[in-house]
């Protein structure tokens, strides 16, 4: 909850604090460029998940890589709110995405350990898991933003600071009550190979260093390229665990299994990661804001998905619950929040073209309700399946692939807000919203391929 309270919290006003101008506290940064560089941040997030995998399943274990991530996470709200300008920009996102994919991975993961892989209470739980992100989700962007508008945008990231520092604290004294299979190394790393993992790690960072020195990587194709890393490190993946001698039959076929449902996962992913992008966006120039005479902040828009996934996670929970082994299989699950969600983008054509406040704010509301359904659709069930999809030496690195899946679909919002134009918004919306669905609609035939390759999975 405090990890999503600061993670929320800052990118409510992240995109803001990048195009503002300097007289209103920002930095002035063109609207396309700022909006890559929160999708190529969002997308480095995730990416950033294979590394806090490799190191769980291979060095640390779940459970110690999800403790100094955090602390990794608080140093890069501070660097946010101290440092001035681009240097806190560059600071803050580099450390607060490295630190967010080693705990995003492993929590999971470590929920993952509560319940055996045939308990039908599982998707129940991870349901309550999504719900306890939410409800930090949901309060983060309500005080940074208030905090944004009336003292300014530092003061916004160092209240996200803080709400990452009182979760620290809560995890550190709740720690030990964890079960010791989160803490367990699974695939640990021979001695000898260690020396190599370090030289490797070395030659990264100075490449990356080069690259920005050199203007090779700079703002403009900051996007483009960490598509093209996480394209190339979801092949990988996929190509090492396939090929691997150490899993079985029936775990190979799992995973052909997954990839889908991954498919899916990005298309859902490049379109609902653009409530950080053109939906703010959309919110600042063209939504009516007024709250009986009260401007209400921008940021506060990001507020409205979690207040119905609290609503509606315990419903989901309890649908799912009741169903039992009736419930619908995981790839129907996923076709249907891939078309919901392609319906959600159709359903801004209403108000396409439409000049300052011309939007109700109840109708963006209603548009959110809509992206929720799809979400509580894919994501916890995403999180659920690919822990139950994932070979026993690889299950820390397989729910890493899901969220591959949300890093190349987070990059790729970034990219596709680049081509929203305000003055001619039908086009976008119309074409996005019904790519998702077809794709949702080739998922749903191909159903039952996909589960006589899942093995009994459902």
């Amino acid at each position: 909850m405090w990890e999503r309270f600061s993670f929320y919290g800052m990118q409510g006003i992240l995109l803001l604090y990048l195009f503002y101008p300097a007289d209103q506290g920002g930095l002035g940064i063109p609207k396309d460029t700022a909006a890559g560089i929160v999708g190529a941040y969002g997308g480095a997030v995730y990416l950033s998940t294979i590394l806090g995998a490799w190191l769980a399943d291979r060095i640390l274990g779940s459970e110690r890589v999800l403790f100094f991530s955090a602390i990794l996470i608080m140093f890069g709200h501070i660097a946010l709110a101290l440092l001035p300008g681009g240097l806190g920009v560059a600071v803050g996102l580099v450390t607060i995405a490295i630190g967010s994919g080693g705990l995003k991975a492993n929590a999971t993961s470590i929920v993952g350990t509560l319940y055996s892989a045939d308990d039908p209470r599982r998707d129940a739980g991870f349901s309550l898991f999504y719900l306890g992100i939410n409800l930090g989700a949901f309060v983060g962007p309500l005080l940074t933003g208030l905090a944004q508008t009336t003292l300014g945008f530092h003061y916004g990231f160092g209240l996200a600071a803080i709400g990452m520092a009182a979760g620290l604290i809560q995890y550190s004294v709740g720690r030990r009550h964890l079960p010791k299979a989160a803490s367990i190394v699974p695939n640990p790393l021979p001695a000898s190979h260690r020396t190599r993992a370090v030289v490797v790690a070395v030659v990264a960072v100075v490449i990356v260093a080069i690259a920005v020195a050199t203007g090779i990587l700079n703002v403009g194709n900051l996007v483009t390229v960490v598509i093209g890393l996480t394209l190339i490190a979801a092949i990988a993946y996929f190509a090492v665990i396939l090929r691997s001698k150490l899993i079985t039959k029936t775990e190979r076929s799992r995973v052909f299994a997954f990839i889908p449902l991954f498919i899916a996962s990005v298309a859902f992913w490049s379109l609902y990661q653009q409530q950080f992008t053109v939906v703010t966006l959309y919110a600042d120039s063209q939504l009516n804001r007024d709250l009986f005479g009260w401007q209400m902040p921008v940021s506060w828009v990001q507020s409205i998905n979690p207040i119905f996934i609290i609503i509606l996670s315990g419903v989901f929970a309890a649908i799912w619950t009741k169903l039992g082994s009736r419930q619908p299989a995981t790839p129907l699950k996923f076709a249907g929040g891939t078309i919901v969600m392609g319906v959600a983008f159709l359903l801004f054509l209403p108000f396409a073209g439409g000049g300052a406040n011309s939007t109700p704010l109840l109708a963006l509301v209603g548009i959110l309700f809509v992206f929720t359904i799809a979400e509580l659709l894919i994501s916890p069930v995403g999180l659920s399946i690919s822990t139950k999809l994932a070979p026993a030496i690889y299950r820390t690195q397989m729910v890493a692939l899901f969220f591959l899946s949300i890093a190349l679909g987070t990059a790729i919002s970034g990219q596709l807000a680049a081509l929203y134009n305000p003055a001619n918004q039908a086009p976008y919306f119309g074409v996005l919203g019904g790519i998702a669905i077809v794709i949702g609609l080739l998922l749903a035939f191909s159903t039952p391929l996909v589960r006589r390759l899942m093995a009994g999975v459902r």
